[in-house]
């Protein structure tokens, strides 16, 4: 009698080959790499600066600390439009994240303005005493609003640039000064001068300057230089007029969606990259400031007459903001908590 081979059941069989290709699915899905995540950040800074050669770096780090699951790709020059259109963006979700300064991140969350109080600190040590004692409180602001803040950074005390010399409020008022368009405080402080100021975005301040639209603006050395607008003003005030920072945030639903390890990548990659902004961007705004005077700027002290009158008009914005910009709580703390770094 012929025997012929015995076969599986076509349920048993079915089963069988079901869980090897499954297996094999499986197997392929976790030797694959991870797809990468490319996040796509915007920032005024421009390409070649200070600023930016950090940011490259550390976006270089980041993607390779990550293995190439995680890279940062930066759209510098205000190529994003300015700082409105950018948290616009990123709202829309056609970004993922930004380099601002402090007027950008005050349109997502409007204490943070604080910090950019005219004549609140004197030196350096005293605003990174607040700002890290007030750091936890912030970045609990930005998560509210749907942001992750992962790092700060600096832009540097901040001086007025003319094509006349500023020795009186007369001659402030004479200017016709940029106002940057969603600065609050500085449309505050100008309103109490008696400065007409004019409207603009910082991207359109440097053919403003030289169509003589403007004839005068504000900023640190650092971004006069790299923006070049000293190639357009014959003067700055060597007493500064508050200091400006800076932070960079990504999206909240971005960065949930790393992996955890990638996420403690990039907020240790930007932490690393603030910290180094912040040495960096010091050191390079005293030599812009030796730069400008090379080109021929005259950095000019107020006499104390005008200091009293802008120490007066800065005091009142203080007072004028409370409520619009910061609770009357934030300010008192800032205050306290810088009277207790006893820098001065």
């Amino acid at each position: 009698m012929t025997t012929f081979p015995t076969f599986p059941t076509f349920p048993t069989f079915l089963k069988t080959t079901l869980f090897s290709t499954l297996a094999l699915l499986v197997s392929a899905a976790l030797a694959r790499p991870a797809a990468a995540t490319e996040l796509k950040i915007a920032t005024l800074a421009p390409s070649g600066s200070a600023w930016a050669k950090i940011m490259e770096k550390g976006a270089k780090n980041v993607g390779t600390t990550s293995a190439g699951r995680v890279t940062l790709k930066y759209f510098f020059n205000g190529q994003q439009g300015d700082e409105r259109d950018v948290v616009r963006k990123m709202t829309g979700g056609q970004l993922d994240g930004a380099a601002l300064t402090a007027v950008g991140l005050g349109l997502i969350v409007k204490d943070v303005r604080v910090l950019e109080l005219p004549a609140m600190f004197k030196t350096d040590k005293e605003l990174d005493y607040v700002r890290d004692r007030l750091r936890p409180d912030f970045e609990a602001q930005f998560e509210k609003a749907g942001y992750k803040l992962i790092s700060w950074g600096d832009v540097g005390w901040v001086h007025m640039l003319s094509n006349i010399e500023l020795k009186t409020r007369a001659d402030i008022g004479k200017t016709k000064m940029w106002a940057w368009t969603d600065d609050v405080i500085v449309r505050e402080l100008f309103r109490r001068l008696g400065v007409n100021g004019v409207p603009l975005g910082v991207p359109e301040v440097l053919p403003a300057l030289q169509t003589g639209l403007i004839d005068a603006c504000y900023g640190s050395p650092l971004a006069a230089v790299a923006l070049q607008w000293y190639k357009k003003v014959k003067f700055a005030s060597a007493q500064p007029l508050s200091y400006a920072i800076g932070a960079y945030v990504i999206r909240k639903d971005v960065f949930e969606r790393l992996a955890p390890a990638d996420q403690q990548i990039l907020l240790e990659g930007g932490r690393t990259m603030g910290a180094e902004l912040m040495k960096n961007v010091r050191k390079d705004n005293d030599r812009a400031a030796k730069a400008m005077q090379k080109a021929g700027i005259t950095f000019v002290q107020a006499p104390p007459a005008l200091m009293a009158e802008l120490e007066k008009g800065a005091h009142e914005v203080w007072q004028a903001l409370i409520g619009k910009v910061y609770p009357k709580e934030l300010l008192a703390k800032v205050i306290a908590t810088r009277e207790a770094c006893k820098c001065r």
